[in-house]
């Protein structure tokens, strides 16, 4: 029991229920319970391990989580994962394309992130 249990104050988890999200991420299916709270970059990462998105501020000014949603080039650390409800969702992982055989060929924004050593 933590302190505020204690003292008979209810945590925000104990008030507001996790929200049933469903959206498509990298061209996928996805339906998940989140936090109301929740950011997008922390869903991305954190329950869907698509750690190409990264955090360098997590303020919204350096760009290293932009994510493209529904097309537009978007701040992950800045949108609840509530907002994403409906849309798709294209990370760094989803740019790469599938060959015939399979396998997958970097996208040019990827190719440039490997010669240049970029993380």
């Amino acid at each position: 029991m933590n302190d505020s249990h204690a003292l008979g104050l209810a945590s925000i988890r104990d008030v507001e229920p996790d929200y049933a999200l469903r959206c498509t991420v990298n061209g996928l299916p996805v339906e998940l319970d989140v936090d109301p709270h929740e950011t997008i970059y922390d869903t991305l990462r954190e329950r869907l391990r698509l750690t190409g998105t990264k955090g360098a501020c997590l303020e919204g000014e350096c760009g290293s989580c932009t994510i493209l949603l529904d097309g537009v080039p978007v701040t992950a650390c800045l949108v609840l994962a509530p907002q994403v409800q409906g849309k798709s969702i294209t990370t760094i992982e989803g740019l790469a394309s599938v060959t015939p055989t399979g396998g997958r060929t970097l996208h040019v924004v990827q190719r440039s992130f490997v010669d240049r050593g970029a993380v």
